[in-house]
């Protein structure tokens, strides 16, 4: 049977493009690669072509709802715990609201875009994937709350 090999690129509908863009370049961090206004703007985290896109929704499309069908949140991983604590700070210092977990095979602050769209900044918290899918597996893993100083 064929298989997936990654996840290419995500592409959301937005209900305000410059807002959202605004958000995903200057509190996460995205660059854009192509902006078209009224249609999308195309975000890099600076590696290929596009890793995220903000298409603009209709301006008279359903509002996300917490817990409702579709997507429940994107993931995105940064290099490093200490560079995911600097992501804390500057989250905190623009009044986002978050939360935090240890997940044992990463460590992981949850937040929402400017649409409600759930969005997990997180890093690994072992080198190699093997072990971190052992820890996924381990049947005493349990979460908990992730404490930054």
């Amino acid at each position: 049977m064929p298989s997936v090999k990654r996840v290419g690129h995500l592409v959301i509908n937005v209900r305000d493009q410059e807002v959202s863009t605004k958000f995903y370049t200057e509190v996460l961090g995205f660059e854009i690669s192509l902006n078209r206004e009224g249609f999308g703007t195309f975000l890099t985290c600076g590696k290929i072509h596009h890793d995220l896109a903000l298409f603009q929704a209709a301006p008279d499309a359903a509002p996300v709802t917490p817990g409702g069908l579709g997507l429940n949140h994107m993931a995105l991983q940064v290099e490093d715990f200490d560079t995911l604590t600097e992501f804390y700070h500057r989250l905190n210092d623009h009044g986002i609201e978050l939360r935090t977990t240890d997940h044992s095979m990463t460590k992981s602050i949850y937040i929402s875009d400017p649409d409600g769209n759930g969005i997990e900044l997180f890093c690994n918290s072992q080198e190699d994937a093997a072990d971190g899918l052992a820890e996924m597996k381990s049947p005493g893993r349990k979460n908990k709350e992730l404490v930054f100083s």
